[in-house]
């Protein structure tokens, strides 16, 4: 498990490092390593063994997807599949906290504190959006909210805080891709977002086994 961890953190390293110099190549080799460890993991964690950790590794699959078809820049057809990829992501999320029973108080509470929040980010995308985005946008900020919500009553329920510590931080991460892709592109963006958006699925990859690691 180790390994795999190294891994991902090494590669994210590198692809830190590529992105600051302009290497597309760089960026090519690093970006899928790094999302495939998270796979690896989430498989050694013993994730295909339950019904839980089979949509987890389903969704951390979707992820790796994801980033692949992010890797082009720009609002183009690559980022509208990318983002379709990660939606389904968060489904898959979503799929493995309902398998794994969700507490409704834990659950509800996450919903009433993350409302405003995102309805406060949709505002603000808003202006910055063209096209089918308008709508896409707004569905995929709702999928987010109900996956992080699931997310809360699921740690609970199956009393593992990891997972809604990682969902958490993958919803967090993907403020950092908005920003970069629709408002204000900026090397700062990828700096902290790509290393949250990497923890948080190597999180959930460590508790997609059918018992939590020691």
């Amino acid at each position: 498990m180790k390994v795999w961890i190294a891994l991902c953190a090494a590669a994210c390293a590198v692809l830190l490092v590529s992105l600051r110099r302009g290497s597309a190549l760089g960026v090519w080799l690093s970006k899928p390593v790094a999302a495939g460890a998270f796979v690896a993991a989430g498989i050694a964690a013993g994730g295909l063994e339950w019904g839980v950790g089979r949509w987890i590794v389903a969704a951390l699959a979707l992820s790796w997807l994801g980033d692949l078809l992010l890797i082009p820049s720009g609002t183009g057809a690559c980022f509208g599949a990318g983002m379709a990829a990660f939606g389904a992501a968060h489904l898959a999320f979503s799929a493995a906290f309902l398998c794994a029973g969700v507490a409704s108080g834990p659950a509800l509470l996450s919903a009433a504190v993350l409302a405003p929040a995102l309805l406060a980010v949709a505002r603000w995308l808003r202006p910055h959006l063209r096209g089918p985005l308008r709508l896409a946008v707004p569905a995929y900020i709702a999928v987010i909210g109900a996956m992080v919500a699931l997310s809360a009553g699921a740690a609970a329920s199956l009393g593992r805080p990891a997972l809604a510590i990682g969902a958490a931080l993958f919803a967090l991460s993907d403020f950092s891709v908005a920003r970069e892709r629709f408002v204000s592109p900026s090397p700062v963006n990828p700096l902290w977002g790509l290393p949250a958006y990497f923890c948080a699925q190597m999180i959930l990859a460590l508790a997609a086994g059918p018992a939590p690691l020691p």
